[in-house]
């Protein structure tokens, strides 16, 4: 589960790629990586030609399961609403809390350092920057130097770039599969390749609450990019539905459907900016059991509107808490590549879930290194900050 690097697409996730997340899908550039996206709700830039972005999404109630519905374009939006003003005890905490994964499926982190990391996705050996690799890598030369592929370039987490395949061209796309969920991985130009990893331990939970229900459940995964988490909920026997502003990444969802098996899989595509959405589902009173939100630190929506993490994300749990339901199972919240202590959201969560008892459980996803046999655990890499609250 990786800071979704500054996952791509800030669920804006426009396109494919960076999982930063943010509304306009606005989180972890996605369509390039569009993880930046921002709403149309906020103010317009005032530098159009600032930072891309991706995440974002939202969808109507009326939209039919697994059918892809662009929401139109408002020219003028009313101001967002206030946040609700909260009362009662805080809920319990759990701090600090590493969620750690050891990889799963077809990957796994071979070794990172200096300011590397290397990775097993599927077939094919990847070399990839990453800031906090901050060691010596602990295999040999020649064995990052036999990688399949190498990203070069910009380094910053949804920075443009190329991939160079030393051994011999590769095609775009390649199978993989997580939790039993078949998907695409693609090499795109922001250094992502279609999933975060580092999430694994978050669908992992999101599996077994859904397997373990004696109800259906609904399951809202806003910034929801390339679908995996949204496939593991559907397969699981949940009703998802996937928020995404990136027509790009709902695409490469819909493919990943197709190769997962689950085309009849109750899943509705929603390509619209998060908070748009999930502001029209307060009003309409719809609500949902568990929430899943992957926001980018920065985003750009479709009409140049900016979205900034540390200024919009308090509205963004606040209206998240309003649509759960009265039996909510969890409130997931992931945050990448921010200069923040995992504090910062934890006690944001904590506030925004006052009253509502259960407990907050924050800390950081980490990947340990799994050498070349995928089996001997080395280094945990850090990726990403989350919060969670659950019911007791």
């Amino acid at each position: 589960m990786k800071k979704k690097e500054n996952r791509p697409g800030a669920k804006s996730r426009a396109g494919q790629e960076a999982r930063q997340r943010g509304p306009v899908k606005s989180a972890k550039a996605k369509d390039a990586g569009q993880r930046n996206r921002a709403p149309d709700y906020v103010r317009p830039a005032s530098n159009p030609a600032a930072k891309p972005s991706a995440k974002d999404g939202g969808r109507t109630k009326d939209q039919a399961a697994s059918k892809v519905k662009v929401a139109p374009q408002e020219v003028e939006q009313a101001p967002p609403r206030p946040l609700k003003q909260r009362s009662g005890e805080l809920p319990s905490e759990n701090v600090p809390v590493i969620l750690e994964s050891l990889g799963a499926g077809d990957f796994h982190l071979v070794d990172s350092g200096n300011g590397l990391k290397l990775e097993q996705y599927g077939n094919y050996r990847i070399v990839r920057p990453e800031a906090q690799a901050l060691w010596r890598p602990t295999l040999a030369e020649r064995v990052w130097e036999n990688a399949d592929s190498i990203f070069t370039g910009d380094t910053d987490e949804d920075g443009m770039g190329r991939w160079r395949f030393p051994k011999e061209a590769l095609g775009e796309t390649w199978p993989l599969s997580l939790l039993g969920i078949n998907f695409l991985g693609r090499f795109t130009a922001f250094r992502h390749v279609g999933v975060f990893p580092e999430q694994i331990v978050h669908w992992e939970w999101l599996k077994a609450q859904i397997e373990a229900s004696d109800r259906p459940l609904k399951v809202l995964n806003l910034f929801g990019y390339t679908g995996v988490a949204s496939l593991v909920a559907a397969a699981a026997g949940a009703e998802v539905t996937h928020v995404d502003a990136s027509k790009k990444a709902i695409g490469w969802a819909r493919e990943n459907q197709a190769l997962a098996g689950l085309e009849n899989a109750p899943i509705r595509w929603i390509c619209e900016d998060a908070m748009k959405f999930i502001l029209r589902e307060e009003r309409r009173g719809n609500t949902y059991d568990i929430i899943l939100t992957d926001p980018p630190k920065f985003g750009r929506g479709t009409h140049g509107e900016v979205w900034e993490l540390f200024e919009h994300l308090p509205l963004m749990l606040d209206v998240c808490r309003e649509i759960l339901s009265p039996k909510a199972l969890g409130l997931v919240l992931t945050a990448y590549s921010i200069r923040a202590s995992f504090y910062s959201i934890h006690e944001l969560m904590r506030e925004t879930m006052r009253g509502a008892g259960g407990e907050v459980a924050s800390g950081e996803l980490v990947i340990r290194e799994a050498g070349l046999d995928g089996k001997t655990p080395g280094r945990a890499l850090s990726t990403s900050l989350f919060s969670r609250w659950v019911p007791k």
